[in-house]
C-alpha cells in the first residue's frame, strides 16, 4: 500500500502545527514533508510528529542554508528524522539565463550530493515551471540538472512540468529512474479556484493523476507528497486529495 506524504506548507495558513498534525494523522497520512517555517525549534516539532503518530521523512531546505550552514541543516534535518533533503527553489534574480549559468548551478547542486550521502542523506532538487522554459538556444534548463548533476535526485513536482507546458509523462518516461519524490497536485479549470491561486484538491482539477501514477509505477519513489498552494480549506484539501490519490494509487498494485 502506497504512504502518502503531505507538504506542511499547504498548511501554513492553518496554525496551530500540533492541531495540523493531528488532522492529517485522522485523514491516514503517515508522514509530513517540512519546510523552513517549522525548522526553528526542531525538538519541540519533533515531540509534536511523534505525538500525532507522524514522521518528517523529507524536507525542503534553501541552497542559501545548504550552502552557508550545511552543518546546520544536517542538525536540524537529524533531529527531525529526515532522510531526504530537496532544495525547492530559486529566486527570480538568482536563476541563471543562458547555458553555461545553468550549467554552474547545476554543478553547485552536484557539490552538495557527495557531503549529503556522507552525512547519511538523499538529496536532490525540486522543479516549478521555470526549469522548463527553454534557453534561446532550445536547451531545457531542467535538463541541464538532471545531466549535469548526476549524483543528485529528482524531487518531481508534476503539475509544474504540465504548466509549464511540458508534457510530464515525456519527463517522467525519461527521468523516471532520478525521482525519488513526487509532489501530487492538481489544477484546476482555466477561471476556476481564483482564490486558491488556480489550483485544485487532487482528482478534482485536470491533471491525469492516474495515467501519471501508472507512469511513476516503474520509478523510486519513496516519498508520494500531497501539495497545495494555497487550499481555502486544508482539511478540505488534505482529506479529499488522499481519497483521490489512493484510487490512482491502486493501479501501482496491479
Amino acid at each position: 500500500m502506497t504512504v502518502f506524504s503531505y507538504q506542511l506548507y499547504s498548511s501554513r495558513e492553518f496554525p496551530p502545527l500540533d492541531q495540523t498534525l493531528k488532522m492529517l494523522a485522522d485523514a491516514g497520512y503517515k508522514q509530513v514533508e517540512g519546510f523552513r517555517g517549522v525548522f526553528d525549534r526542531p525538538e519541540e516539532t519533533r515531540a509534536q510528529l511523534d505525538a500525532a503518530g507522524l514522521s518528517m521523512t523529507s524536507a525542503h531546505f534553501s541552497m542559501d542554508a545548504l550552502e552557508n550552514d550545511l552543518d546546520g541543516v544536517f542538525d536540524i534535518a537529524g533531529k527531525l528524522g529526515v532522510s531526504s533533503l530537496y532544495c525547492p527553489y530559486l529566486d527570480a534574480p538568482e536563476r541563471p539565463d543562458d547555458l553555461d549559468g545553468w550549467k554552474a548551478f547545476a554543478g553547485r547542486l552536484q557539490n552538495l550530493a557527495g557531503p549529503a550521502r556522507d552525512a547519511g542523506f538523499e538529496f536532490g532538487w525540486h522543479n516549478h515551471d521555470f526549469e522548463f522554459e527553454p534557453l534561446p538556444d532550445g536547451t531545457v534548463p531542467q535538463q541541464i540538472i538532471l545531466e549535469d548533476a548526476p549524483d543528485i535526485k529528482w524531487e518531481a513536482d508534476i503539475a509544474w512540468i504540465a504548466v509549464a507546458g511540458a508534457d510530464p509523462i515525456d519527463w517522467i518516461s525519461r527521468y523516471g529512474d532520478r525521482i525519488t519524490a513526487v509532489h501530487i497536485k492538481d489544477k484546476a479549470p482555466a477561471g476556476e479556484c481564483a482564490d486558491e491561486d488556480g489550483w485544485a484538491d487532487v482528482g478534482h482539477g485536470t491533471l491525469d493523476w492516474a495515467g501519471y501514477f501508472r507512469e511513476l509505477k516503474t520509478a523510486p519513489v519513496k516519498h508520494w507528497i500531497m501539495e497545495h498552494d494555497k487550499p481555502a480549506d486544508d482539511k478540505r484539501f488534505a482529506t479529499r486529495s488522499i481519497e483521490a490519490a489512493r484510487q490512482f494509487a491502486a493501479g501501482l498494485a496491479e
